[in-house]
């Protein structure tokens, strides 16, 4: 009989976010997850509070629990996953509105996290863990791959006994950098899954070393029965590999993998044409690429690097920046590039190339850094000049002095002036005042139908545009003509 091989879709996650810089509206989302509930996939991931309530609200002009609330409704068979712990992200929201974000996604009935600590130590995340677990959600716990002098084979044998310790649901093998080769899998993988135990390993990769699709093979001859891949057009690239490839390929070596491709195909055309039509990214497969070893910089920071610095007229630079970033991680102690020390090092060589001089001006975020408030490993492992360079500041002693209160939920509601629903109250801290009252003067969501033919599309496209008051459109002997009043 032919061993099962079990796919889990990230399309509407880390394929969006990778290649779409979270750019993705609720109104292509749930019809797009709709059809991909039909598919036959183990699970999906579907939601990052950490990254996409700020987004969707700043930049997309959405309620994010618009999203929740809707989406969760609209999967009728395939188990939803979060992809976060309440302690994972960016800024220092405080723990207790973190659990209660954590408590809002149980209630819509999502059971299963993806939770990482970005130093791969787990006796910290140990107390994520247990917590999540005694709210009512269990973890995949995350093994994050990186290259350079301090992971070695070594590394990740005691760390991978180290994650199973904490006896979560699953591990999950992570080359968020897409750096893994086919040697390299076949050199450390067999030793992972052996240190893992009983304890299931899923494998989660990226395509940019342009060997995403063949890792997988490699990886599930060796015997992971867990696999993540997305729906073009938000595969490949700097995302995970294509569900259309990934099982292609394994069908033909002898696996069964249960997937339904018919609605697969009709997810992977409605989003071909909105990207077209939106001018967004079409994952397509790289070339090798030696020079990523360097930086290690993953796909999802990259497309939104380019983003930002695009909107600032700035897209040339990137080239500088990935070489500075480098030389910072190497400095900062080779931290895994990994949200949201990923994000400490890239903004710092993005910092580094604008100004003209290193470490001249520094982010909060790297002086917490190098006083070791993201992580004990830095103090450990960074270079002691430029620690020393970053610290010489007045705003670093003002850091230095500063206590970061864990007030409890009760308190933080004390603190608010006005009467806050609870999503009213996780919005407040994760982003801002004012984006209250703004979520709540939104208007509702409009799906774009699935199936729509590019002409309609193209006209709607077209008619949605404030700024054009007339659209006329003509084809063989059909002419169709729109005017705004």
């Amino acid at each position: 009989m032919a061993e099962t091989v079990r796919l889990i879709d990230t399309t509407l996650r880390d394929g969006q976010q990778s290649l779409w810089a979270m750019n993705m509206r609720t109104g292509w989302m749930l019809p797009a997850l709709e059809r991909l509930d039909e598919a036959g996939y183990e699970a999906m991931e579907f939601f990052v509070p950490v990254v996409q309530i700020k987004k969707m609200i700043r930049d997309l002009e959405e309620d994010p629990f618009e999203w929740l609330r809707r989406g969760t409704a609209r999967a009728k068979t395939t188990p939803l996953r979060l992809h976060a712990g309440y302690r994972s992200g960016l800024g220092k929201v405080p723990e207790s509105v973190s659990k209660l974000m954590v408590q809002k996604v149980i209630d819509c009935g999502i059971t299963t996290a993806r939770i990482s600590d970005p130093w791969n130590d787990f006796e910290t995340l140990r107390e994520e863990h247990d917590e999540m677990r005694r709210m009512g959600i269990e973890s995949v716990v995350n093994l994050i791959y990186s290259v350079s002098p301090r992971h070695t084979t070594e590394y990740f044998i005691q760390r991978t006994k180290d994650a199973a310790a904490l006896k979560p649901y699953r591990l999950c093998f992570k080359d968020v950098g897409g750096l893994l080769t086919p040697r390299r899998i076949r050199e450390l993988l067999p030793k992972v899954l052996e240190a893992a135990g009983d304890v299931p390993v899923e494998f989660h990769n990226h395509c940019n070393n342009g060997l995403g699709v063949y890792n997988v093979q490699e990886a599930v001859d060796l015997g992971i029965r867990h696999v993540h891949s997305a729906v073009p057009p938000l595969s490949d690239g700097s995302s995970q590999p294509s569900v259309l490839d990934v099982a292609r390929n394994l069908q033909a070596l002898g696996y069964d993998v249960p997937l339904d491709e018919a609605p697969v195909r009709v997810v992977a055309e409605y989003l071909t044409q909105i990207a077209q039509r939106e001018g967004l990214a079409i994952g397509q497969p790289r070339a090798y690429d030696e020079t990523l070893y360097a930086h290690q910089i993953p796909g999802g920071m990259i497309s939104n690097l380019e983003y930002q610095l695009a909107k600032v007229g700035m897209g040339g630079r990137m080239d500088l920046i990935r070489e500075e970033a480098a030389k910072v991680r190497a400095e900062l102690g080779y931290p895994i590039m990994v949200t949201p020390l990923s994000q400490f090092v890239g903004t710092q060589a993005a910092v580094n190339v604008i100004t003209g001089e290193r470490y001249k001006q520094v982010t909060d975020e790297t002086i917490q850094y190098a006083l070791g408030l993201w992580g004990r490993e830095a103090l450990e492992h960074m270079d002691e000049n430029v620690r020393d360079r970053i610290l010489d500041r007045p705003r670093a002693r003002e850091i230095a002095a500063m206590e970061v209160p864990q007030p409890s939920l009760e308190e933080v509601r004390k603190s608010v002036s006005a009467d806050l629903t609870d999503e009213e109250l996780i919005i407040r801290a994760y982003v801002d005042d004012a984006a209250v009252p703004f979520v709540r003067g939104l208007p509702p969501v409009k799906e774009e139908p699935v199936g729509r033919s590019p002409l309609v599309a193209l006209v709607a496209g077209l008619a949605a545009q404030s700024a054009q008051h007339e659209v006329s459109v003509e084809t063989g002997d059909m002419s169709i003509r729109l005017s705004k009043a």
